[in-house]
């Protein structure tokens, strides 16, 4: 019989912020020309009210004592209002070690390197990451509890990957797993989850799903960094794949799947997958088979230069370039079927590449307006975390400048409309970073 109490794990997962940090302060954002994420065009001059962590009005006609004694107004001189940037694909945990590093490093040690990366990518202007993978769910509490700044995380938990897989970094010795069983470094520490069949990958989802992960991520085939599978493979059965979907359907979220060729991609679409990551060597006819299902694009601007990422073997960097040669035909696919485009990065590795996130939004010039850039950074991204649906971490309207959306909100010295390089210079280009009604940075304080 019911006792009628929740459980704990679900009170504790949905439980309010206490008292001393919920923010009860307001500001005042004065003569600001808004880029609301949906639209190519600014606004006239007006006002723009937060309350708490909400825009409660967005009016010329604002008054300037609204707001009570903790009030803060902010002069915006004509600067331009937008909403915060949204990366959909990070991996904090793997954000700035080199991976020899972090492979092998005291867990303890990465959680404080990667609390250190959050509060620098919070200071770049990304106020909201969804996390394709890595054992976050610590830092995410920390930083929703106040107790180091950074971004939103919308977790994945450990990745979900078949034996011999792109998540499968065990050395050669660690093979067979035995009668018994025995888990990996990897495995240990929840960078992955390693599963084979439906039974083991029910049980993986299941467990991410019980961490608190907002969506899982799933490896469906080849990739770079992995040691033991080809570009070209196709990994998990369309039976396993659509497995973790159904487990993650019943928790009322959804799969995202690496995959770059177009077997694995097409598999996933049938499983039921609502997001492929990467994709960069897809054809036209998979491309128009994810058009018609409505699936996700969350592609990523890997160009041979010098935002690359690290690679520790030389020998796997011809499936390296083999991807970055696949760029420009990916992004052309995909604006001619009108795919839904989200933008990321999959940072990882590299201290100076995590610091080149805003550089790497706007390389995408490349293939966008600045405008059609922006909006995939902010509404669109945001549109696409909003598919968590109850198992989303911050229930709100993120990514646009709307009265009754959240926050999170960046003035810009200039206007990224017109010159989008401005993001590549968070240091002088966002006067000030505000994310859920609190300002982490304003420097035009008197």
């Amino acid at each position: 019989m019911s006792s009628g109490r929740e459980p704990w794990a679900t009170r504790w997962r949905h439980a309010p912020l206490p008292v001393a940090l919920r923010n009860t302060a307001s500001t005042l954002f004065r003569e600001v020309k808004i880029f609301d994420g949906r639209s190519d065009q600014l606004s006239d001059p007006t006002n723009v009210l937060v309350t708490g962590n909400t825009i409660a009005t967005i009016s010329p006609q604002v008054d300037p004592a609204a707001g009570g004694e903790q009030r803060t107004v902010i002069d915006g001189g004509g600067r331009v209002l937008m909403p915060g940037l949204i990366d959909a694909h990070a991996h904090l945990w793997f954000e700035t070690l080199p991976w020899q590093v972090g492979a092998a490093a005291d867990s303890s040690y990465i959680d404080i390197v990667s609390g250190i990366a959050a509060q620098a990518l919070l200071m770049r202007g990304f106020t909201t990451v969804r996390d394709a993978g890595g054992p976050v769910f610590g830092l995410k509490r920390a930083i929703d509890e106040g107790l180091v700044a950074g971004p939103r995380i919308f977790p994945s938990g450990a990745f979900i990957s078949q034996t011999s897989g792109h998540g499968d970094f065990r050395s050669r010795y660690e093979v067979p797993r035995g009668i018994c069983g025995h888990l990996s470094h990897q495995e240990l520490v929840g960078t992955v989850a390693i599963a084979d069949g439906v039974g083991e990958v029910l049980r993986a989802v299941r467990e991410q799903l019980m961490l608190g992960a907002s969506q899982i991520k799933m490896m469906a085939g080849g990739a770079v960094i992995s040691p033991y599978d080809p570009i070209d493979v196709t990994e998990y059965t369309e039976a396993e794949l659509r497995a973790g979907v159904e487990a993650a359907a019943n928790w009322g979220t959804y799969v995202l799947i690496h995959a770059y060729s177009p077997r694995a991609v097409q598999q996933g679409i049938w499983a039921g997958v609502r997001c492929i990551e990467h994709g960069h060597l897809l054809d036209e006819e998979t491309v128009a088979m994810m058009a018609e299902h409505e699936v996700w694009w969350s592609l990523q601007p890997f160009l041979d230069d010098e935002d690359a990422i690290p690679i520790p073997d030389p020998a796997r960097r011809p499936k390296q370039l083999q991807i970055s040669n696949g760029t420009d035909t990916a992004y052309q696919l995909a604006k001619k079927h009108q795919i839904k485009l989200a933008w990321g990065t999959d940072t990882t590795f590299d201290a100076k590449l995590a610091g080149r996130r805003g550089a790497q939004l706007a390389k995408m010039t490349r293939w966008f307006t600045p405008a059609e850039v922006l909006q995939m950074a902010t509404s669109a991204n945001a549109e696409l975390l909003a598919m968590s649906g109850q198992r989303n971490p911050y229930p709100g309207r993120l990514g646009v400048v709307e009265e009754g959306a959240l926050a999170d909100l960046l003035l810009v010295d200039g206007n990224p409309l017109q010159d989008l390089s401005l993001v590549a210079t968070p240091d002088t280009c966002f006067s000030v970073i505000m994310k859920d009604g609190r300002i982490h940075k304003n420097e035009l304080a008197s």
